[in-house]
Parts: C-alpha cells; structure tokens; sequence
C-alpha cells in the first residue's frame, strides 16, 4: 500500500465578534456617528467594512508563539481588547472589540498534477521538496468501448474526435485515476454534453454541462459506483467566470443528492474550487454538510465537517496543473484521495469544456458557418 505523509497545516478560527464604542468616541473623530449612520457595505469587493468608504476604526494584532507549532487545538484569545486610537475620559481606547480566536492542526495532503490534465499526467504528492508518485490520470475523449466498465454509464453515441461535432458539442470526456500497480481506481466523465445555449455561443446556467464522478465498487469487481455529481456553465459578465457545482450522491435507490459546494472561477485567471463548510455558510444562505471520508455518505444530515478538499487551476488556454490539497482526517485511504483527484480533474477540464462555441469563417465567404 502506498504512504502518504501530510503536510502540517493550521486553521484559525475567530468568532463571538462584538463591537463597543463609547459615546464620547461617537462623537469625535472620523469613525463617529456619520461613518455609523452612513449605508453599510459588509461584501462590497472581498472587505467587511464600516460606511461606504470602509473606514477603519482599529487595528487587531494577534502574535505568533511557539503554541502555533505544537499540533494541539489552544484559544489564542477571548475576550475585550482595545483597538481604536481614540481616548475617552477614563483614559482607556474609543473602540474595543470583543472575539474569540481559536488555533487547531489542520494537516493535509498535498498534489500537484504534473501537466496539463488532458497531456494524462502523473500525479504526485508534495511533502516540502519532496515529490511522491501516487496516481496517474488518464484521458480520453472517444467513445468508451463496450468492454470498458464504464460504458455502463455511458450516454455518448458519435465520434467525439470528429471537429464538426467539437464544434457544436463537448462530450466523450473521460478521466481515469490509476494506481500506482496500474489499478483504475476513481473516474470521471461527461454524462451531460458541454454545448451552447440556444441563442448564445456559451454553455449557460439553463442547461449546464455534468460529469459523472465515480468509484470502484469492493463488492463487485470490475463495475462502478456514482459517488459525485459536476455541474458547470459559463456566467457572462464584464468579467467571465465558470461556476462548478458539485452535489455528493447517496447510494441508496432514492437517488438523494446533497449540494457540497458552488464556487465561481474567473474564466480568465482561474482560481479555487474548494469544499469548506465553513467558508460555505460564510458565503452561502445555507449550510452545507461534509462527508466523513470520500466513502462515507453519512454526509446526507448535517453534520460539522470544515474544510475537506480545494483545487487550484488556471484560465482559459493557460498550462494548468492543478494544485489539490486534501484534509487529513477525511481520507482513510489511497481511494479516498484517488475520488478527489478525480474531481479536480472533472473541475480542470470544466474550465476548457465551458469556453466560447466561436463559429469558423469559410475561406472567401463573409458568413460564419
């Protein structure tokens, strides 16, 4: 069985957040009663501010100590502190603030595929400068053979290889995730075709593309089991963003989906898919649960989870090699990772399978084809 080592990584929790200002700093100063009375504006850009300029009413400092690096959970602070530069008559700050900061290990794994996803590269583990080889990733975009067990899921019927049908659709994707025996031991592939909107060039929110991403099943040798659900689309805008959607899928008959995350990625620069409960009820109207492990489907109630995968990837036309990191305490195994592999890279190629449907102009003729 193949070791894997995790990187130490800690998270910083803050919360139980409360502001108190004495009158008298109300008053006085440029934070006084017109910056307070003035419309807020929590989420404008990627600041939490105060008025609509985001005046800033103190600065909080948190010191980084030896307890940081001992791998244990420690409150780093609880309670009043002031923040504001402003005196009132007792002498003690205009503003103080009130939150609880929390430290607790959070270690992880690392990975980095080696190339660009569709070259089928190897993927390793990064452990500082150390590079482990642990899967590689296979893709193809032609029509799954009768013998392959996948073509049990399969919906593709024409030679995806052929331009004219590129042109106007993207479907036959396939990823596999092999061992380091060779093994195939996760999957992923388009069961939605990418295509254009009715109207548009792009691949819209009304009718996304999907991929299908799947797992070996123990009990029954060569055949699969449907695990989790891809969904993207272009969102046009001055800046064009892909939106990936991804539900985790019940074994059960009832065919229950539970949504796990919804990330925007700028079309141009990339950015982070993630799955992180947290940073999910920060952003989102509802909570999102989170499996115990990629195999545990426990995760159909709510339960706590925090952060359990991201997924770094470029823009359009750019060399991207996506950069994974998983939680520790969600893998239990080398499969687990090799799930997740699969959904990085079912994310990677969702980037180049949702670009512009751009029409090619026949050669002495003014009209597209």
């Amino acid at each position: 069985m193949t070791k894997m080592d995790p990187q130490a990584f800690i998270r910083l929790s803050i919360g139980s957040l409360g502001l108190r200002i004495p009158g008298s700093a109300l008053r006085s100063s440029k934070t006084g009663i017109r910056a307070f009375s003035s419309p807020c504006s929590w989420w404008k850009g990627s600041h939490c501010g105060v008025g609509v300029k985001r005046q800033q009413i103190g600065t909080f400092k948190l010191e980084v100590g030896p307890e940081w690096g001992q791998g244990k959970p420690v409150i780093l602070f609880n309670g009043w502190i002031g923040i504001g530069k402003n005196k009132h008559e007792s002498g003690k700050p205009g503003a103080e603030l009130h939150l609880r900061v929390q430290l607790d290990p959070d270690p992880r794994y690392v990975f980095q595929f080696e190339d660009v996803t569709m070259l089928s590269p190897q993927i390793v583990q990064l452990r500082g400068s150390i590079k482990q080889p642990i899967f590689s990733c296979e893709f193809s975009r032609d029509r799954v053979a009768k013998v392959d067990p996948l073509g049990t899921y399969w919906t593709g019927s024409a030679d995806s290889s052929d331009i004219e049908t590129e042109r106007r659709e993207r479907k036959g994707w396939k990823v596999k995730i092999h061992d380091l025996s060779g093994s195939a031991v996760a999957a992923a592939f388009i069961t939605t075709p990418f295509v254009p909107s009715t109207g548009c060039d792009w691949v819209a929110k009304s009718n996304p593309g999907a991929w299908l991403i799947v797992r070996p099943d123990i009990c029954r040798p060569e055949s699969w089991l449907p695990w989790g659900k891809l969904e993207a689309w272009r969102e046009r805008g001055i800046r064009d963003s892909i939106c990936c959607r991804f539900h985790l899928l019940s074994e059960a008959q009832d065919g229950a989906e539970v949504l796990m995350s919804e990330i925007l990625i700028s079309a141009e620069k990339g950015g982070e898919f993630f799955i992180d409960t947290d940073r999910q009820m920060r952003q989102g109207p509802t909570p999102i649960p989170s499996p115990q492990s990629s195999g545990d489907f426990s995760a159909l109630s709510p339960i706590a989870g925090g952060f359990v995968m991201s997924c770094r990837v470029q823009g359009e036309g750019k060399s991207s090699k996506p950069l994974v990191q998983l939680a520790m305490r969600h893998v239990t195994c080398v499969e687990d990772a090799a799930i997740f592999m699969a959904l990085a890279a079912a994310v990677d190629l969702s980037i180049e399978a949702c670009k512009p449907f751009r029409r090619k102009i026949r050669i002495g003729s003014r009209h597209s084809l």
